[in-house]
């Protein structure tokens, strides 16, 4: 059962020194909404209730603050596991945040909400049927099959009923990832404690969250100690995959990123209003109730210029604006440096999420002097690609290879990365 505690016990709670789980009171129908004024120290739990999934393991949806690219608090959504059996290895049981990749921008694509039914078939709020696949879960089983307990963001907006989803931003993203597992230290009745080591896991967007969390660790969460990132295919660079977007499979994505970048930048609703047809402004509303595989559907292979005046592409938008210039500026990760190790992976082939930018980050990175192990897979080939292929076969390529390196930084095996030997590397 949910308590109800006041934002006065939350500070008296802190004050005396012992972070702990609080719940105020929330249904089950009201879970995702988020109070009126969300706690100001990032990881707080706010909500928490037990769930069902088909893991051996304990499960917990949370709701837990952290802090937006505004500087605002914000109250983000997820799901800790936690393995049935007992923890056999040497210390206290390691925990991993893990980011999903792109999953949608509906509030029922929530990767909280996912885990508990991987396949989901349901009305999306505007009267249309969306189809939810959580196709991360496997990768989460694994993780709770070493025995890890997992904590999963649901991002900015996703799943919670106060905002869209804020897809693509840096900050939003990154802080979730380091959040959410203050969030798990937090939540009473785990096997997590301070000396537990940490390690976060994401592919694409996952990979964009993981790598923002990694360079942002040491200023915004020195308190979370991460023993390795695994950053598998970030959007590093939006001006580049942007235009790797464009025409694909997935290209409907490019309405995500617009309307996350809106609501977390009112400077660009303007911009917006300026430069878009009816039927991008049609889409934009549409998208924002989207899951993943009801956007492939309905705008796979799409362009931009469909939806821009003029016969302009959302680049050309963005190359003639100072202002969406900075704020795509802004989401660009690898102008800080990560302190803690980086598995960073890349298929040679990938247009989508194009490779180019993914080895530039690797170069930003090792220049700053971080521990980088940078992974390449596949074939060094330009084959037009628009159907994701060498992106979704970066995730498989890398899927056991991550689980092992990932495994040996929980279990303290040191990294010192390959930057050395970057100048041979594609």
């Amino acid at each position: 059962m949910l308590r109800t505690v006041s934002t006065a016990a939350v500070a008296a709670t802190l004050a005396a020194g012992g972070l702990t789980a609080l719940a105020p009171s929330a249904s089950a129908a009201s879970f995702y909404d988020p109070p009126a004024a969300v706690p100001a120290t990032p990881g707080t739990v706010i909500y928490a209730q037990p769930v069902s999934t088909s893991y051996a393991a304990k499960a917990t949806k949370i709701m837990y603050s952290s802090i937006d690219s505004s500087g605002q608090p914000v109250a983000v959504t997820g799901l800790y596991l936690q393995p049935t059996a007992a923890w056999k290895g040497s210390g206290s049981r390691p925990l991993v945040s893990y980011a999903f990749g792109t999953i949608g921008q509906g509030d029922q694509c929530a990767p909280s909400k996912l885990l508990q039914n991987p396949i989901s078939i349901s009305g999306n709020g505007s009267g249309g049927i969306t189809t939810a696949l959580g196709y991360d879960a496997i990768f989460v089983g694994d993780l709770l099959n070493r025995g890890y307990s997992v904590v999963v963001t649901d991002y900015v907006g996703l799943g919670t009923t106060d905002r869209v989803h804020t897809y693509m931003n840096r900050l939003d993203q990154g802080h979730a990832v380091l959040d959410a597992v203050r969030a798990a230290r937090n939540l009473s009745g785990t096997d997590i404690t301070a000396s537990s080591r940490v390690a976060t896991w994401g592919y694409s967007q996952g990979g964009g969250a993981t790598g923002s969390a990694a360079e942002l660790q040491p200023s915004y969460a020195p308190d979370v100690q991460l023993a390795g990132s695994f950053v598998g295919a970030p959007p590093a660079d939006l001006n580049v995959v942007i235009k790797g977007i464009e025409g694909n499979a997935i290209a409907g994505v490019l309405g995500y990123a617009i309307n996350g970048l809106a609501q977390s930048y009112p400077a660009l609703q303007p911009i917006l209003d300026a430069n878009t047809k009816d039927a991008g402004k049609a889409a934009l509303k549409s998208l924002s109730t989207q899951c993943i595989a009801d956007t492939v559907l309905s705008y796979g292979g799409a362009t931009s210029t469909k939806w821009i005046t003029g016969g302009r592409s959302l680049s050309d938008v963005i190359a003639a604006n100072p202002v969406a210039q900075q704020i795509v500026s802004d989401q660009r990760i690898g102008r800080l440096k990560p302190t803690s190790p980086v598995l960073l992976t890349t298929d040679l082939a990938d247009q989508t999420v194009p490779h180019s930018q993914v080895r530039q980050l690797a170069v930003d990175w090792c220049a700053k002097g971080a521990r980088v192990n940078y992974t390449t897979y596949g074939l060094n080939i330009q084959d037009g690609d628009k159907l994701a292929v060498h992106h979704l076969g970066g995730m498989v390529e890398s899927w056991q290879p991550a689980l092992n390196w990932v495994s040996a930084r929980l279990a303290g095996v040191p990294e010192y990365g390959n930057c050395l030997f970057l100048p041979l590397l594609k």
